[in-house]
């Protein structure tokens, strides 16, 4: 096996880490970067682009907060320039299931000139354990919109082997990749599962978008923030496409994609819900 020099964009991520583990243990040299590295890298800047992109084979791009927020199309279209001239073989983008602003930025990656595959993931478990949804399971109650929307949550784990397999694997460029789980969930499902699980009621209230970005300006969320997420509820989980199931994890990988249930089960042994507080988000 050829050893890659290998660039890492968000490599402190839910999805980046894990690429970054995989890709050390077989041998492969990862440069991961962000503003505190060295090289350091500055979605923000563009003139931090080109030292981190200098002597790399291939990248895994994970544009930060997300591919929907204005300033993403010009940021990857400008990394995209700067890495066909540093000489990049691939570039494997991460970008979200059903996201139409997203599916500009793929545009402009698959026109790059640059050997690509485009990863697209539905919304993560790790949401509930990592991320936003992690208070309201703490906190026993989960206050969310869309209650009507059944998502295949998938792993990150799901997503950083096929991230993995499909940087080295030539076989795939071109293509464009979606891992979800194997099975759709309402959000009271959600919260059933967790509760069964955990030993402790997880209640899930429905509540309307208006009340939903309410609720974070009453925590001092800034307005950017609040506009994402108002974004990602409505135009992405309301996407039909975002509540569709893929078999590709399944097909690239050779095994089943982990379930909710497998998740919650490895989250709750973990210990990372048993401390209870008193608000959430």
């Amino acid at each position: 096996m050829k050893t890659e020099n290998i660039l890492i964009i968000g490599g402190t991520g839910k999805t980046g880490r894990l690429v970054a583990e995989n890709l050390k243990q077989m041998g492969h040299n990862v440069r991961v970067v962000g503003r505190k590295t060295n090289p350091s890298f500055d979605w923000d800047n563009p003139e931090t682009y080109d030292a981190a992109l200098e002597h790399m084979d291939r990248a895994y791009v994970v544009y930060y907060p997300d591919l929907a927020v204005p300033g993403a199309r010009d940021a990857i279209g400008t990394l995209t320039e700067k890495a066909l001239k540093a000489g990049l073989d691939k570039m494997v983008l991460l970008s979200g299931k059903g996201e139409t602003e997203a599916e500009a930025c793929e545009e402009i990656v698959a026109n790059s000139g640059l050997n690509y595959t485009t990863v697209r993931a539905s919304w993560f478990n790790q949401n509930f354990n990592e991320g936003a949804f992690k208070d309201y399971v703490l906190a026993g109650h989960m206050a969310l919109p869309m209650p009507e929307a059944r998502i295949p949550y998938t792993d990150t784990k799901d997503i950083a082997d096929v991230v993995t397999k499909v940087l080295l694997d030539d076989g795939f460029n071109g293509e464009i990749v979606t891992v979800t789980g194997p099975k759709k969930l309402t959000f009271d499902e959600v919260a059933d599962i967790i509760s069964g699980k955990l030993g402790r009621k997880i209640q899930y209230q429905p509540i309307s978008m208006e009340e939903f970005k309410a609720g974070l300006r009453e925590v001092g969320l800034p307005e950017p923030v609040i506009w994402l997420l108002g974004y990602l509820f409505t135009e992405v989980l309301g996407h039909s496409e975002n509540q569709t199931i893929s078999n590709d994890v399944e097909r690239i990988l050779g095994r089943k994609p982990i379930t909710f249930e497998e998740y919650v089960e490895a989250t709750v042994a973990s210990g990372v819900w048993n401390k209870e507080v008193s608000q959430t988000f």
